[in-house]
């Protein structure tokens, strides 16, 4: 029987706190026809702005993170558009997957997981393949817990005059963006990472030149769920939503905004002491960190597994046996990395302390080797 406390300390979907609990059961109205909903939409959106600091549109739409990179890809791009693409992990690949799916020609950039993509190497390729029309790049690669320059690469894809979109879904605001200052397009979020609400919301701003590139489009976008012009039309501009939105989830996401904005800039401050420590712990006991160092993403960690260590087999016994989840990997790092999640909720000193003891523990009873004490190497580096 699992323990009655447990703890999900996965890089994402996350814990969700009291106050997300309950604003999730407010009153139900209709969505669509109640103006204090739309109101109450609108605010939601503001709180975006301030937290990705950006006087852009924004919108909330309804499904998980994975629909904002699709709906960027499938409005921007045209079949035979060619598209830098950041490919340094496994969602930078994903976003090139959807570029070809929308008949668009990637032109890949980056490839080693373990380092963030270079801005010189980014430049060269702009320079190289004239006529790039719009750039990806995944700020947090949460696969292999890896951060790249978005803050270098916004302002050169600004410069060549490409559209960039940004994966932001595992970062912000863990690890700030400032959408405006890095001359970003369009920004993409979702509920259940830093946020810390239920999953099930995609977060997104629109730069004017993004929603320009949009409407020069010579074929029309396909289809109508990820269709970002539809918003543009029915709800920036008419103020009705193409369709009905999910009510409570966006009352949580309000709450979950509340708390981030109410924490201020001590929200990032608090996401890279304790990624800093957790690292500083993995280190300590003998363990090897991915990516490489200055590479790492304030909301995950990424431990190398050791040699002859069952990856599957650890965390299931850490879960049945002490109530506490962590993950694996996805791809080509799949069975090589275990993941800890400290984002947004589980950015707390005593939930990744009561990870780490755990931890400990699992590793003793399955007799994998750790020179010393996670929990206290954790402590020690606070």
């Amino acid at each position: 029987m699992l323990p009655k406390n447990r703890l999900i300390l996965t890089p994402g979907p996350t814990m969700i706190e009291e106050e997300v609990r309950l604003a999730l059961a407010r009153p139900a109205t209709n969505p669509n026809l109640d103006p204090a909903f739309a109101a109450f939409y609108r605010e939601v959106c503001s709180k975006i702005q301030q937290v990705w600091h950006t006087a852009s549109d924004v919108l909330v739409l309804s499904g998980e993170g994975i629909l904002g990179l699709e709906a960027a890809v499938a409005s921007v791009v045209e079949p035979g558009d060619k598209v830098l693409c950041v490919t340094n992990g496994v969602f930078g690949e994903g976003f090139a997957d959807f570029v070809r799916r929308y008949g668009g020609e990637p032109v890949l950039v980056g490839g080693d997981y373990s380092r963030p993509v270079d801005p010189a190497a980014v430049e060269a390729a702009l320079r190289q393949n004239p006529g790039i029309k719009a750039a990806t790049v995944v700020h947090c690669d949460t696969p292999a817990g890896l951060l790249n320059p978005v803050a270098e690469l916004g302002p050169i894809f600004h410069r060549c005059g490409v559209i960039s979109i940004v994966d932001a879904v595992a970062s912000a605001p863990g690890d700030p963006v400032f959408a405006d200052e890095w001359k970003l397009d369009i920004v993409l979020g979702g509920s259940q990472k830093c946020l810390s609400a239920p999953p099930g919301l995609t977060l997104l701003s629109v730069s004017p030149a993004a929603w320009a590139a949009m409407e020069r489009r010579t074929s029309p976008i396909p289809g109508f769920y990820v269709n970002l012009l539809e918003w543009k039309k029915q709800w920036l501009g008419e103020g009705v939503f193409p369709y009905t939105p999910p009510e409570s989830d966006i009352y949580g996401l309000g709450a979950a905004l509340d708390a981030v904005l109410a924490e201020g800039p001590a929200f990032s401050e608090r996401h890279r002491r304790i990624a800093a420590a957790t690292r500083a712990a993995v280190r300590q006991a003998g363990l090897e960190v991915y990516p490489v160092e200055g590479a790492e993403a304030n909301t995950v960690t990424a431990v190398v597994i050791p040699d002859g260590a069952d990856d599957a087999a650890l965390r299931r016994h850490l879960w049945e046996k002490y109530g506490v989840m962590i993950a694996g990997s996805w791809g080509r790092l799949a069975g090589r990395v275990w993941r800890i999640g400290h984002m947004g909720a589980n950015a707390r000193v005593e939930r990744v302390l009561t990870c780490l003891l755990a931890l400990d523990q699992a590793c003793r009873d399955l007799g994998i080797p750790v020179r010393a004490s996670l929990a206290a190497g954790f402590l020690a580096a606070l």
